[in-house]
């Protein structure tokens, strides 16, 4: 079992996860609030809703490309970036998280989005009405009772980073203890016709996935519980 890809697995799906909680709480919250407050902006909070949609139709591959050209040394924004971390993004590990996080952005926004949407219009007016702006609102009102869909959308953000295989392959390659990760050793083994190897590496993705999704379900089993 190579450690080294497991734990890097690990550590990429974990600071994704964090990161892509941290901005979707407020995108999300921001596309529903415009709605509510601004019907006329339906048009326009519907495009920014697609372009967030975007990696979901997308391919992996062509998302990787498109990063690995943008985030190169060909590029001023590349060599930009480059020159204020001290190295380039592509073929490292922040490039991994970087390219986790734009590829896993719609399994974030969309369980907020919904959750959020389903706080009754009248609170919402309520709380306009006495005066709580967007973001008193968003920490008072939308995020207490829309608690289910972060669990969602955490455990769907950390599975779909564990699993990905395009977007890391093109933007990371395969450099051991820094951008190979699960999927990419996984293909590796089944190159090399190391099946038995292959094996246990989908025993251990199969098994995250198997625990993350239980515990989504238990989750929504002890509220169904606890509500009867």
């Amino acid at each position: 079992m190579d450690w080294q890809a497991f734990f890097l697995t690990l550590r990429l799906a974990t600071v994704t996860t964090a990161i892509l909680l941290a901005v979707a709480i407020p995108l999300s919250a921001w596309l529903v609030l415009g709605r509510e407050r601004r019907p006329a902006a339906a048009g326009w909070l519907a495009g920014v809703e697609a372009l967030v949609t975007l990696p979901l139709v997308l391919p992996p591959t062509v998302l990787g490309f498109f990063l690995l050209v943008l985030l190169g040394p060909h590029t001023a924004f590349g060599r930009g970036i480059a020159a204020l971390l001290g190295h380039p993004l592509a073929f490292s590990f922040d490039g991994l998280v970087v390219g986790s996080v734009i590829y896993s952005l719609p399994f974030a926004v969309q369980p907020l989005v919904a959750g959020f949407a389903a706080v009754p219009s009248p609170l919402i007016d309520a709380a306009r009405i006495l005066g709580a702006g967007p973001a008193r609102m968003t920490a008072t009102l939308l995020v207490p009772l829309a608690r289910r869909s972060f669990l969602t959308a955490g455990v769907l953000v950390f599975l779909h980073t564990v699993g990905e295989f395009g977007v890391v392959l093109m933007l990371g390659g395969d450099i051991p203890g820094s951008t190979r990760t699960l999927s990419i050793l996984l293909y590796n083994q089944v190159e090399n016709f190391d099946y038995a190897a292959a094996e246990r590496t989908s025993a251990i993705l199969l098994g995250l996935s198997v625990l993350a999704l239980a515990a989504i379900y238990w989750h929504s089993r002890e509220r169904r519980e606890s509500h009867a």
